[in-house]
């Protein structure tokens, strides 16, 4: 029979882990809902920048932008990496370097690798283990992103993809459908895929297919405005890529510590049994030893 005081130590141990993965488990619920309150405004800013591109690329005029273009020949692909700086969340982090390790190995079957960036202390650790080198590393970024850091990336990339070093920018993040659903993803964010400007597309606000928009009026023309409204698009994409990422992480870790509270309520229950056992057994065993003694003494 197990000793009772390493089962009574044992359970206290377990008692402690609970309270500290309880606590882990509310702290993500409430980052949990910060976080998704600023994906959701993100989201439907996302979705009317989108469609004001859309809707210029529908008005029937001849002006273009290098982000809209995509280029013949695919040489250099960069890639850029959406992983957690903290672990405790179940297969969040190995998820999305698995899919930007995929995509990467496909990059390098046809075509230079470009720059990896990798956001997140756990995936730069995880990508320096492989030995697949990293040009670009942030860690300042957790549940809260912040929008001016995140252009300052997005604008590197439009440079590097606008003089021609670069041919394509992917993003691996997991990307947040609902709270019971999150998914690890690679997209392409440039050149942006689905419109071109001159081109008959249907535009996401609702308009016939192959419609041209006649009702904007450009001032001063549709170029300038092309020239601002496209790269804010690209860096309000680029940015609900990191607050979906930041929510994912949240659920992941909320869903992980959740089970191991349960598991560790289990684990308590099962040792309790133990020690029940085991001290029923010392007591019945002391009675014992008592009533041998007194009748020997009788």
């Amino acid at each position: 029979m197990a000793n009772i005081r390493q089962l009574d130590k044992r359970r206290k141990s377990v008692r402690n882990i609970r309270k500290i993965t309880r606590t882990m488990e509310l702290i993500a619920t409430a980052r949990f809902k910060k976080a998704m309150d600023r994906a959701s405004a993100a989201t439907d800013y996302t979705k009317r920048i989108t469609q004001i591109v859309q809707d210029l690329a529908n008005s029937g005029t001849s002006v273009s932008h290098p982000l809209l273009q995509a280029h013949d020949v695919i040489k250099a692909v960069d890639i850029l990496v959406l992983t957690a700086n903290r672990g405790l969340c179940g297969g969040y982090n190995g998820s999305i370097v698995r899919v930007a390790s995929q995509r990467r190995n496909e990059i390098l079957e046809q075509a230079n690798a470009g720059q990896t960036s990798v956001s997140g202390k756990r995936g730069i650790t995880a990508f320096r283990f492989a030995g697949v080198p990293i040009e670009k590393s942030y860690t300042q970024f957790d549940d809260q992103p912040s929008f001016e850091e995140v252009a300052k990336i997005a604008d590197e990339l439009i440079y590097r993809y606008v003089s021609g070093q670069v041919d394509r920018v992917d993003v691996a993040y997991t990307k947040f459908v609902s709270s019971s659903k999150q998914l690890p993803v690679v997209e392409t964010l440039l050149p942006f895929s689905g419109f071109e400007v001159g081109s008959k597309q249907t535009p996401v606000g609702g308009s016939e297919p192959g419609t041209i928009r006649d009702d904007y009026e450009f001032l001063p023309n549709a170029s300038a405005i092309l020239q601002e409204v496209v790269p804010a698009s690209f860096r309000a994409r680029l940015f609900k890529c990191f607050l979906d990422a930041a929510v994912s992480e949240q659920i992941a870790r909320m869903v992980a510590m959740k089970s191991a509270t349960e598991n560790a309520g289990d684990i308590i229950k099962s040792l309790s049994r133990t020690y029940n056992r085991a001290r029923q057994s010392k007591i019945t065993q002391e009675i014992m030893e008592i009533i041998g003694g007194v009748e020997a003494l009788g």
